[in-house]
């Protein structure tokens, strides 16, 4: 069951609702065990098998968290030795399901070995649901903890809203409200906005995303059988991709924002508009958020962090980064995407301290040609890394990329270049090929990429547009101008909204999973 679908929409999202509401007038406890019983039916509607796999892992981290979180006759030293096992148990668990055919395949290639593959179904939002209690287990450890119920423990984790693809939740930010008396009745404006941010991202997700998919999901298609890919495809394929990812990703993140906003439950903001960002460092916290601060507070910190200079700062910084790559899938290209990020992030620390030194490089940052040209660098450097994070493989990234830098020639549609008189003319002149017959898909490509770019660059994002509070305050501050357009409650934005749950619905026919499912 995803949230872009007839039976989250129509059937579970109502009944769920109905339900908890309905029981939260009786007793708390059974309001709470029925949003329990209704995230394990969302859960197991993918696949019922792996139901015991994530009610063992929640229980095992519950268990060892209540442990390392009280006051128990444990030293110092026996604590940090359960710490360990708890993150290496968990750790093993995710490396088992979602690495070890990665491992076998890499193995045989060595050694030259012959292991061959495993079946292994990937467990949905094992990922997300290992670093979430891995988190809660390194906060056990250190106290900011306090004694919770294995109820509302197991609501923090499988709570639906944010159980397949993030945000990666904090305890302190989740189990409390759980608790709250005010949460248990209906709010009428909880509910107005949650199904507003919801319809926006089912906007953003059915209409949009699913609308480009199909321009990038051919280019790449292509460079995988390795033919070279002109200028002009190649562009199309990775901007494509880079929206399509944009709004696929925050079209869930709105969705599950607006449907926990239903229950008076508000999760994390973990999208606050990336391709907005003059820098790498802004770029990563404005995307996925929740995972940018786990990556940070888990790993980079622990690490060491900035506080042994630069050359260990910066092994730092890449380490993190590749870890963050490895997490998104088992494959190399994966990796180096990683790798790419660390990259940049230590070209833009670097150039950030050469900057601070500079009285006229400080001057220039503020002036419109800097931010214009920091943009354009920002947003190609994250074009690149994309390129890596969709292909199949080196070969076919590499072939895009190619194509990109005009390494495999330029070609335009015949259609287009024999309708504009002065087009045709350069072309002959410049000698560039044409191609019979794809006029008009290589020009909706391109609309929808200038569409895509307009609605990222100009328009406000839905906490913005919605006046929605963050509730992750270390990003509140992040670049939060005032929306020159905001919703309110009224008829106009009534209809608009409407309008937008009918087109949405419509596009359901051709809607397919989030892409951050994978992961």
């Amino acid at each position: 069951m995803i949230f872009s679908s007839y039976e989250f929409i129509f059937v579970f999202i109502p009944v769920a609702l109905f339900g908890f509401f309905f029981l939260a007038r009786i007793s708390h406890v059974y309001a709470i065990s029925w949003l329990v019983f209704c995230s394990f039916f969302f859960y197991g509607w993918w696949d019922i098998r792996y139901v015991p796999l994530i009610s063992g892992s929640m229980l095992f981290n519950y268990l060892l968290g209540t442990i390392l979180g009280k006051n128990t006759n444990l030293n110092f030293q026996q604590k940090k030795y359960l710490l360990i096992a708890g993150i290496a148990a968990n750790l093993l668990l995710l490396i088992f399901f979602k690495y070890t055919n990665f491992l076998i395949e890499n193995i045989d290639q060595l050694f030259s070995t012959s292991i061959g593959f495993i079946y292994i179904t990937l467990p949905l939002a094992i990922s997300f649901f290992t670093f979430q209690q891995i988190a809660y287990l390194v906060d056990a450890y250190q106290g900011k903890t306090r004694e919770y119920s294995l109820l509302h423990y197991s609501l923090f984790v499988t709570f639906f809203p944010q159980l397949i693809a993030g945000p990666i939740v904090h305890h302190k930010e989740m189990l409390p409200q759980f608790s709250l008396d005010i949460n248990k009745k209906i709010r009428l404006q909880n509910i107005v906005k949650g199904t507003t941010i919801f319809v926006i991202g089912f906007f953003k997700k059915a209409v949009i995303a699913d609308g480009i998919a199909p321009y990038s999901n051919k280019i790449f298609m292509i460079a995988q059988s390795d033919v070279p890919v002109p200028f002009f495809d190649a562009w199309s394929g990775a901007l494509a991709y880079t929206f399509q990812l944009y709004f696929d990703f925050s079209g869930y993140a709105d969705m599950a924002i607006g449907s926990a906003l239903l229950f008076n439950i508000r999760l994390p903001i973990n999208f606050n508009s990336p391709y907005k960002a003059l820098n790498i460092s802004d770029f990563w916290r404005r995307w996925h958020i929740t995972l940018s601060r786990f990556l940070k507070d888990y790993i980079y910190v622990p690490l060491g962090g900035n506080r042994r200079g630069n050359t260990r700062r910066y092994t730092n910084m890449m380490a993190t980064m590749i870890i963050g790559g490895i997490w998104h899938g088992a494959g190399w290209t994966f990796l180096f995407w990683g790798f790419l990020h660390g990259a940049y992030l230590t070209i833009d620390h670097s150039w950030n301290a050469i900057v601070s030194r500079s009285p006229t490089l400080l001057a220039a940052r503020a002036r419109p040609l800097y931010k214009s040209v920091a943009w354009l660098i920002t947003i190609n450097a994250v074009i690149v890394g994309w390129v890596y994070f969709r292909a199949e493989s080196f070969s076919s990234a590499n072939n895009i990329l190619s194509g990109m830098a005009g390494l495999n020639g330029l070609e335009l549609p015949q259609g287009i270049v024999s309708r504009i008189p002065v087009l045709q003319e350069l072309v002959m002149a410049l000698n560039i090929p044409t191609t019979v017959g794809t006029a008009a898909e290589f020009l909706l490509s391109y609309i929808w990429i200038g569409t895509c770019l307009l609605i990222a660059l100009l328009l406000p994002n839905s906490h913005e547009f919605t006046r929605l509070r963050w509730i992750n305050k270390e990003n509140a501050n992040s670049s939060r101008p005032i929306a020159p357009v905001f919703w309110r409650i009224n008829r106009i934005w009534a209809v608009t909204i409407g309008v937008m749950a009918a087109l949405s619905t419509l596009a359901l026919t051709r809607a397919g999973d989030f892409l951050y499912f994978q992961f």
